[in-house]
């Protein structure tokens, strides 16, 4: 099964700040060690809110907004597709990252799959 995580912004991350050096080596390591279980898929990290762009199309109007959101209460700083064969194996992998970072929230969704061959 695959999963999306997406791990909710904070002021840190839509500040633009990039992470601190030690950060970014426990997450290699981390990132590396997911990667070696054949758990990740994809994962990148996004640029604040600031940098984007909203499309919205309401009766047949299109409407763009750019960032920042500051109306959003929950914005996504990054996401990490990962393949696992239950929910719960990817809720353990998640639990790790957020133990790399210290804190944080990440939403885990199942990713609809398209059905194989019969």
């Amino acid at each position: 099964m695959r999963f999306l995580g997406l791990l909710k912004a904070d002021k840190h991350s839509e500040s633009g700040a990039p992470p601190s050096k030690e950060l970014m080596e426990k997450m290699g390591k981390f990132i590396e060690e997911i990667t070696k279980a054949g758990v990740l898929v994809s994962t990148a990290g996004l640029q604040p809110s600031s940098e984007g762009a909203r499309v919205r199309v309401s009766g047949g109007k299109v409407t763009v907004t750019d960032g920042p959101f500051a109306e959003t209460k929950e914005l996504v700083a990054s996401y990490a597709l990962l393949e696992t064969k239950t929910m719960k194996e990817a809720i353990d992998w998640t639990t790790r990252f957020l133990k790399v970072l210290g804190e944080g929230e990440c939403e885990i969704r199942p990713l609809y799959e398209a059905p194989g061959p019969c």
